[in-house]
């Protein structure tokens, strides 16, 4: 209950993040939402920042990102490693463990170096 509880916190900031500076019509004032990314194959913490949403393509070119970890949001490849994507990144909303058009994506990259915990 917990994890879908962190889920859903995590979908509303990112809406918000994203939909605001949409309906105001001007780029934001203030800058990106800056978050922390852990990622389990380097056992680094990586900064990131949100720049925008992504459609659902029907195509497995996202990274799962999930609400987990020592910083809350954690995925399995960063920077160098060959399964990163660049930060195109999906959280799988309706815990179904597929990527369909329910979830959410978006753009979100990791930003170097990593630094230990």
């Amino acid at each position: 209950m917990l994890r879908k509880i962190s889920l859903l916190t995590l979908v509303i900031v990112l809406s918000l993040v994203l939909a605001v500076p949409a309906f105001a019509g001007k780029p934001p004032q203030t800058p990106p939402q800056e978050v922390a990314v852990y990622v389990t194959s380097q056992d680094l913490v990586f900064r990131s920042i949100v720049l925008g949403s992504l459609p659902f393509n029907g195509t497995d070119n996202f990274q799962k990102l999930e609400m987990t970890g020592p910083t809350g949001l954690q995925t399995e490849f960063g920077p160098g490693d060959p399964g990163y994507l660049g930060g195109r990144w999906w959280v799988d909303v309706n815990a179904n463990e597929m990527m369909d058009e329910e979830d959410t994506f978006f753009l979100c990259p990791l930003l170097g170096p990593g630094s230990e915990l």
